[in-house]
């Protein structure tokens, strides 16, 4: 599997995770800082959540890795996917 499918399938199982919990209003759509602050909002989840936190971190770390996407792979980038798929686990338990 390539990089790009690698970053899409990890975006895709956060989401899903994270989508198991009926949420009252609204799913999570997206790891954008937008979507994940509307999620937040809408269903007036507490900002400064350890969900919301991880979710944070893994977005920022994807959005890394997009804008590695052209470049080989370096260490760096297997290491932020190795945390990416540490912080998915996290995500999961913290679901419960």
């Amino acid at each position: 599997m390539n990089k790009f499918n690698n970053r899409i399938a990890a975006q895709r199982q956060i989401l899903q995770i994270v989508n198991r919990r009926q949420w009252g209003k609204e799913e999570l759509l997206g790891l954008s800082r937008k979507a994940i602050e509307r999620w937040v909002s809408v269903n007036q989840i507490n900002p400064e959540s350890r969900l919301v936190e991880l979710i944070t971190t893994a977005s920022a770390k994807l959005f890394f890795l997009a804008n590695k996407s052209q470049e080989q792979i370096s260490e760096e980038y297997k290491m932020i996917s190795r945390d990416i798929a540490d912080i998915s686990r996290k995500i999961e338990m913290e679901m419960g």
